[in-house]
């Protein structure tokens, strides 16, 4: 005789009772599986992107007041010491934000970052261009330098997770392309505006530009491609490094422990320090009193070695991630370096095809020190990629800070006492004497990259 059926196999009937000796058949929990495909191109690109539109600014709010000085001085009642004094503010924000910027990006992350630098750098433009004294001018300048501190070191941060390792020093590269546009832009496009429309209304839309950003990059811009459904080229190690608690000190002091810390980030100042003492200050009277060149002549020359520079960053940064290799390239591009401004500081009378020729190759090997980012990021554990990035901005920043006033002070120990038109005017064994310093620094630059550790382009776990 056929058995009945127990109660709970008839389909549609009720589970087994309490009295039931039935054994529950154990569920396990679902398993979340990481996503295994890497974020498309263009949305990288985008969100990497938006944070280089807040480095663009930053380069571009740096450069602006030098196609403003004469509306600036009418409208402040300035001398030309306060009037570099309101212009420096934004550079000494920027300088004493760029440590605290890194351990800011482990720990909150580079959305947040990036998103309240563009917002509080729109209110600096807004304060700036509304300012009715002095006083209030120098405070939105010190809040738009401040601000825009984070744009690199966020950039960086987004790069490590949105980028193949091997698109690190390119995108690093592309960062500083994008800051010489900014440059580029703040000069004949911006004078051009500002006789046509007043500077007070250029940096209210300039005001509003930045906070557009700003809500663009909220909108869009993720810290990590797994927010999107992506995978991560973070290395394991950094996720959640944020919520590890160190401090700004702590953070500085756990990178300093590491040999390549110390030389990457001396060994710029000396390759950046060149570039801007030169095409930022002292290059248009050199070029004016020694060579006779106008000085519309001398500024596009000196416009030539900054996008000389901005298009060797990179390439440098392209090479060496295909080459695989951080230090050989690096040194290559402080010797030529060194051997170009050596030439220039050496030779009284260049001429001018060789003069033009000379400073282009000066610009575009100093593109190499883009590699120094990547290297040193590679040379620290992965979770502290944000406060080395700092570190060794601020010895990129360290070398026109400290090189301008140096060459300057150079400059007034030899001056003969010639003026013209009430300008004091220098000889060449003065500026010879002057741009020795740069020279020094970049020889210094090329012994200390020599002295580096390779990585092989591979991130210290």
């Amino acid at each position: 005789m056929a058995r009945e059926p127990h109660a709970a196999m008839l389909p549609g009937a009720p589970g087994p009772g309490l009295g039931d000796n039935v054994e529950p058949t154990p569920r396990e929990p679902p398993v979340a599986l990481a996503p295994s495909l890497p974020p498309p191109a263009r949305l990288a690109w985008t969100v990497w992107g938006l944070g280089a539109a807040l480095y663009l600014i930053g380069f571009y709010q740096r450069v602006a007041p030098a196609v403003m000085t004469v509306e600036l001085t009418r409208e402040f009642g300035l001398t030309a010491a306060s009037l570099g004094n309101l212009s420096a503010l934004c550079f000494y924000s920027y300088v004493a934000m760029q440590v605290p910027t890194g351990v800011l990006a482990d720990r909150l992350g580079p959305r947040l970052l990036l998103a309240a630098g563009a917002c509080v750098a729109g209110v600096g433009s807004a304060l700036f261009a509304l300012a009715g004294s002095l006083a209030w001018a120098g405070v939105g300048r010190l809040l738009i330098g401040g601000s825009v501190a984070v744009a690199f070191v966020g950039m960086l941060k987004l790069a490590s997770r949105w980028f193949a390792p091997r698109q690190f020093a390119l995108a690093t590269g592309m960062a500083l392309f994008c800051g010489i546009i900014g440059a580029v832009f703040a000069g004949v496009p911006l004078r051009l505006l500002v006789t046509a429309l007043g500077w007070r209304p250029v940096m209210l839309v300039s005001a509003a530009l930045s906070l557009g950003v700003g809500v663009a990059i909220w909108l869009v811009v993720r810290d990590d491609p797994e927010e999107r459904g992506y995978a991560s080229h973070a290395h394991p190690a950094t996720v959640g490094a944020g919520d590890r608690g160190r401090g700004v000190l702590a953070g500085i002091g756990e990178v300093l422990r590491y040999r390549n810390t110390w030389l990457l980030l001396l060994a710029p100042g000396g390759i950046v320090g060149c570039v801007l003492t030169f095409s930022g200050l002292w290059g248009i009277p050199f070029l004016t009193t020694h060579y006779g060149l106008s000085p519309t002549r001398a500024a596009a020359l000196t416009s030539a070695l900054l996008v000389a520079w901005a298009l060797g960053g990179p390439l440098f940064g392209f090479a060496s991630d295909r080459w695989g290799r951080r230090k050989p390239l690096y040194v290559l591009g402080c010797a030529l370096v060194v051997a170009c401004w050596s030439l220039i500081v050496l030779v009284p009378a260049l001429p001018l095809p060789v003069l033009v020729l000379t400073l282009v190759a000066a610009g575009f090997a100093s593109g190499g020190m883009i590699i120094g980012f990547a290297f040193a990021k590679e040379s620290v554990p992965s979770h502290l990629a944000g406060t080395i990035s700092g570190v060794v901005n601020m010895g990129v920043m360290a070398g026109p800070m400290l090189l301008q006033p140096a060459v300057g002070w150079v400059l007034d120990r030899a001056w003969d006492g010639r003026t013209l038109d009430g300008v004091r005017v220098y000889a060449w064994a003065a500026y010879r004497a002057g741009f020795a310093l740069m020279v020094a620094w970049a020889v210094l630059a090329l012994v200390l990259v020599c002295l580096t550790r390779e990585t092989h382009c591979r991130q210290r776990p």
